[in-house]
């Protein structure tokens, strides 16, 4: 029955040809993302050249994010992040542009997975997925004191339970301990 609730929500949320789906595998579950290719194809290309070329397998979710490990931030986010496997790290890509979320009109609304990044023009394989509405995360929003928010690129279409119980992993601050592997990340379609 759960293969053909999964093969009907595929189906239905993915029926045009440019529609790209990931599976994200780890240490407590899955969690698929659909990939808004037409209107965030920048980071998307980007997201796909880390998948397709292995750095996320044995990287992981690293850091949770909620209103009880944030004392000193005046705006609460909700948020797990993940990025690629540390042997990896000397040879990452190229940052890439940001696209703004009043360009691309994909807002951080529950189950967005988006680009982390320290300035705008620095994202690379860093990537988190929010919990709940997370509008300071927009452009505009008062996370980042730039404003210019970050670049949401997809959807969780299923897994959000996982990406619940990664949220709500052991933490020392911030950094989940252990972190959660990825086992393997692979393209849907």
């Amino acid at each position: 029955m759960k293969i053909i609730l999964f093969l009907f929500v595929l189906l239905s949320t993915c029926m045009n040809a440019k529609c790209q789906l990931v599976k994200i595998t780890t240490s407590v579950g899955d969690i698929v993302v659909k990939l808004e290719s037409e209107r965030a194809p920048i980071t998307v290309a980007n997201f796909l050249e880390y998948v397709k070329g292995g750095y996320y397998n044995g990287g992981s979710f690293f850091r949770t994010v909620h209103a009880d490990n944030q004392p000193d931030s005046p705006v609460k986010i909700t948020v797990i992040q993940a990025g690629s496997h540390p042997w990896k790290q000397n040879f990452l890509y190229e940052p890439i542009p940001l696209e703004r979320t009043n360009q691309t009109g994909i807002s951080h609304v529950h189950g967005t997975i988006s680009m982390a990044r320290a300035a705008p023009n620095t994202a690379q394989d860093s990537f988190f997925i929010c919990i709940d509405d997370q509008p300071a995360l927009d452009f505009g929003g008062k996370r980042n004191p730039d404003g210019q928010g970050f670049a949401a690129f997809g959807q969780v279409i299923e897994g959000m339970d996982v990406v619940l119980k990664i949220n709500q992993s052991p933490s020392e601050g911030q950094a989940i301990v252990p972190p959660v592997m990825i086992l393997d990340t692979v393209v849907m379609r």
